[in-house]
């Protein structure tokens, strides 16, 4: 069964999680309404710019170390539906705890031409887990 471009069209639009793809320099080349609100930047203002929008400075060396080999060979640790959790940065600088999977996009001959993340905002389990484990280590160390 052939899938309709307007339902993947539809899809792309209406997700809720960031949907945010690339080229093979990590300039943005699409950002969908789910990545408008998770980061607070508009669509316009993300297609052309470098992932360093929204990837913390201190983090920034070993993503390109890791995008650029994953450019180079094709392959990725993270490209067969694992889930990556990694800290990032919304328009207004806040860190936020990303969930996310990448796809790596090929032309015809199977070149790698770019990524897709699907990103979700987890930060609110991620603090209520960090919480729980506060309270646990310290119950433990009660008498």
């Amino acid at each position: 069964m052939k899938i309709p471009a307007a339902l993947g069209e539809a899809l792309l639009r209406s997700a809720s999680d960031a949907i945010v793809a690339t080229d093979r320099e990590g300039h943005i080349t699409f950002w969908n309404p789910g990545a408008e609100r998770i980061f607070g930047f508009s669509a316009e203002e993300a297609n052309g710019q470098s992932l360093d929008i929204i990837i913390p400075e201190n983090l920034r060396a070993r993503h390109w170390e890791g995008f650029r080999h994953t450019m180079a060979t094709g392959t990725s640790r993270y490209g067969h539906g694992d889930l990556l959790s990694v800290p990032a940065l919304t328009r207004d600088g806040r860190r936020i705890s990303v969930e996310f999977t990448i796809v790596l996009l090929r032309d015809n001959e199977q070149e790698v031409g770019g990524t897709m993340a699907v990103m979700r905002d987890v930060t609110k389990r991620f603090e209520e887990v960090r919480e729980l484990k506060r309270r646990l280590a310290g119950a433990a160390g009660r008498p």
